[in-house]
């Protein structure tokens, strides 16, 4: 049941993502300055979206002799193209934030992760470009499009809650920015 609770909540979020993608809005950037990392993936989200709409039409016209299969197809392949299209909303209206006056930078990536890493904490922050991520104790890559760009060491670690609601504790945090290189200087001065 916490499970179906979970995924009602994410697709809410989602859902709501594309009404502030649609209204120009973006959520929780209030106060800081806000980093996005959603063009690295917008053409692999438009190629995805456009697969969806095609195989929905195939879809129609292979079961157009049987209704009642034809109009449950219609509508869960019609919700699948509204969570792609929500699913690249949310990436472009979350971004990531950097809020000096509170003394947080907050990462995110879609709807999934939502992790607010106290300045304090952070030990070092590099540019660096990675392609490949192995899963490690203590390390959280948070990829878009299978690549990260921002390396952060913390001195403390910080909780990560997945998904799922799974908690892990994490030193190192990699994730990857558009402007990577204007994150990393701007995070210079606001740790001191």
């Amino acid at each position: 049941m916490r499970v179906a609770g979970l995924l009602v909540r994410h697709e809410g979020r989602v859902l709501v993502s594309l009404v502030l993608w649609a209204a120009r809005r973006t959520h929780g950037t209030r106060g800081g300055t806000a980093f996005g990392y959603a063009r690295g993936q917008g053409a692999m989200m438009a190629g995805l979206a456009f697969v969806c709409v095609v195989e929905t039409v195939a879809m129609s016209v292979l079961l157009r002799d049987f209704p009642a299969a034809h109009a449950v197809l219609l509508f869960l392949d019609g919700y699948g193209v509204v969570v792609v299209v929500g699913l690249h909303a949310s990436s472009v209206v979350r971004p990531h934030v950097l809020d000096p006056d509170r003394g947080i930078l907050r990462i995110r990536r879609y709807v999934h992760v939502d992790l607010c890493v106290p300045l304090e904490r952070i030990a070092s922050v590099r540019r660096e470009l990675r392609m490949t991520h192995q899963r490690a104790d203590g390390e959280l890559d948070v990829e878009v499009g299978s690549q990260t760009t921002i390396t952060l060491e913390l001195t403390e670690p910080v909780t990560h809650v997945s998904f799922l609601g799974r908690r892990r504790r994490v030193r190192v945090v990699r994730f990857h920015a558009d402007d990577a290189d204007g994150l990393v200087r701007a995070l210079g001065p606001a740790r001191v």
